[in-house]
C-alpha cells in the first residue's frame, strides 16, 4: 500500500484556511484532518473528538512531556498539539492528512517529517482579511486588534512554505488545493507584484 502524503495548511486567522481543508474533505475520499489537542474551550458548534480533542493543560503538559506531540504551540493564551501517532497511523494507511497549524508549527513538523508539503495560504488583501474576522462577530475590537498583529506577523513567513495561494476565489482555491494534492498542480508563489499589493493593504 502507498503511503499518504502530509499537507501542512498554515495562514493567518480569517484566511479561509480551515473552511478550505474542510471542503477539500468533503470533497476528496483519500484525505483526512489531524485532529489537534488543544487547552481552549469549544466555541459554539465545535464536537470532542472532530474539531479538536478539548483537555486541561495538565493533561496536555503531560503529552508534552512525554513527546507525544509532533509540534505543540500557545496562540493567544491556549496550548494546540498535533498527535504524532495519529498521524503516522494514517499515513501507513494510505491516507494523506491535512495539518491546519501555524507557521510555528508547520517548522517543527517539517523538521520531524521533512516529506511534508507545506501550503500558505494567504487573504486577498489586509482589509478583505479584517472584514473577515469582524464578520465573525465573537471578538471585541481588543482581540480583533490582537490578531491582525498577529496575521501579519504570520504572513511575513510564507517564503518559508513550499506553496503559496491566495484565497481571493473560495472555489478556485479549492480546485488548485486539490490538484496540490493530487501531484497536478504546483502552486510555487504568486508574482512579486500581487504579494506587494496584497501586504499593501
Amino acid at each position: 500500500m502507498q503511503k499518504g502524503k502530509c499537507f501542512v495548511f498554515s495562514a493567518p486567522s480569517g484566511a479561509g484556511k480551515t473552511s478550505l481543508a474542510r471542503a477539500l474533505i468533503a470533497r476528496r475520499g483519500d484525505i483526512q484532518f489531524s485532529v489537534s489537542h488543544t487547552t481552549r474551550s469549544p466555541r459554539p458548534g465545535e464536537v470532542d473528538g472532530e474539531d479538536y480533542f478539548f483537555v486541561d493543560r495538565t493533561d496536555f503538559e503531560e503529552m508534552a512531556a512525554h513527546s507525544l506531540f509532533l509540534e505543540y504551540a500557545e496562540v493567544f493564551g491556549h496550548f494546540y498539539g498535533t498527535s504524532y501517532e495519529a498521524v503516522k497511523r494514517s499515513l501507513e494507511a494510505g491516507r494523506h492528512v491535512v495539518l491546519d497549524i501555524d507557521w510555528q508549527g508547520a517548522q517543527q513538523v517539517h523538521l520531524q517529517m521533512p516529506e511534508s508539503i507545506l501550503v500558505f495560504i494567504l487573504p486577498p488583501s489586509l482589509t478583505a482579511l479584517e472584514a473577515r474576522l469582524r464578520g465573525r462577530g465573537s471578538d471585541n475590537e481588543e482581540i480583533i486588534s490582537r490578531r491582525m498583529a498577529a496575521a501579519i506577523d504570520e504572513m511575513s513567513h510564507y517564503n518559508e512554505f513550499d506553496h503559496v495561494v491566495i484565497n481571493d476565489d473560495f472555489d478556485q482555491t479549492l480546485d488548485r488545493l486539490d490538484a496540490l494534492i493530487s501531484g497536478e498542480y504546483v502552486a510555487g508563489n504568486p508574482p512579486q507584484s500581487r504579494l506587494d499589493q496584497l501586504f499593501a493593504g
